[in-house]
């Protein structure tokens, strides 16, 4: 099995992590905004360690950042965030669940984002396992029947789609920028430099819209800071992979990320799991699979 599969797995896997952190320690004294923050803060300090430990471990220099990394990193940068403050409007509407059907569109529309910026092709079979993977995300979406169409919320939901697959495109834009052989070095440089500039856009719009919000986050460090460290490993995961496939098939395979979130509802939550709901486990990892065997 190909590395970048294998990173992806753990991608997923450490997510799934954060998922359950999230769950058990609640962080009702945080807005969305300082939620999202505490994210960012708790994560670019070990970013940094990371990189300089490997850095010296493996004896190499600071490498080079070509000018296209700093478009793509603040891009990406802006897009990952502005798609999670769309999640959350979308969290607060009636209609969730035919929003959150469209934001699912993100693999297919990070292939498409892919060719566009970066020139990424994918094969036709691989092409045909992220349509099935789609599939088994429709399947999971889980929309209510009679639900009314909201057209706010479909705004939401593929805005959210596309900003994360734009997100995911320019951050593998941004490892590809990181004049380095290593993709581990590539990528961990890459997550330390844009994680920085989240906090610091983050910090900044806080302190202008809601500046108490930074107090709390620092209190909160008990918490969210576990839930930032797990976070951290995630992207480091996902850039690194970025670094060696484009996004589209990296997304497609991180779909295994749901149902590692659904297991884990089941297994340590004790919630119930549907026909529908294992019928897209099985959909999605068909798709997984396809994806190996055609990689």
């Amino acid at each position: 099995m190909d590395a970048w599969i294998l990173i992806t797995f753990a991608a997923a896997t450490f997510q799934t992590l954060r998922f359950v952190l999230q769950k058990r320690l609640s962080a009702k004294e945080l807005s969305a905004a300082g939620a999202t923050f505490s994210r960012f803060i708790y994560s670019f300090p070990f970013a940094f360690a990371i990189t300089l430990a490997y850095q010296q471990l493996r004896g190499f220099d600071w490498p080079e950042l070509s000018p296209m990394f700093w478009v793509h990193g603040a891009v990406g940068g802006v897009a990952q965030i502005l798609a999670t403050l769309c999640v959350v409007m979308l969290l607060g509407r009636r209609n969730f669940a035919v929003g959150i059907t469209f934001k699912k569109t993100e693999v297919i529309l990070a292939v498409i984002v892919g060719l566009i910026v970066l020139g990424d092709v994918i094969t036709l079979p691989a092409l045909g396992a992220v349509l099935i993977g789609m599939g088994g995300v429709l399947l999971l979406s889980k929309q209510a029947k009679g639900a009314a169409w909201d057209n706010a919320a479909v705004a939401l939901g593929l805005g959210s789609g596309l900003l994360f697959a734009i997100s995911g495109v320019t951050y593998r834009g941004a490892t590809l920028a990181v004049l380095s052989d290593d993709p581990f070095l590539r990528s961990s440089v890459a997550l330390a430099m844009v994680t920085l500039f989240q906090t610091v856009v983050m910090a900044a719009w806080l302190q202008i819209r809601d500046p108490g919000q930074i107090t709390k986050v620092v209190k909160a460090w008990n918490r969210a800071g576990l839930i930032g460290i797990m976070s951290l490993f995630g992207s480091l995961s996902w850039f690194t992979a970025f670094t060696l496939q484009p996004a589209g098939l990296v997304k497609a395979v991180g779909q295994v990320e749901l149902i590692l979130s659904i297991m884990a509802g089941h297994l340590i939550f004790g919630e119930r799991l549907s026909r529908r709901e294992l019928v897209g486990i099985a959909t999605i990892g068909l798709s997984v699979v396809v994806l190996v065997l055609v990689s």
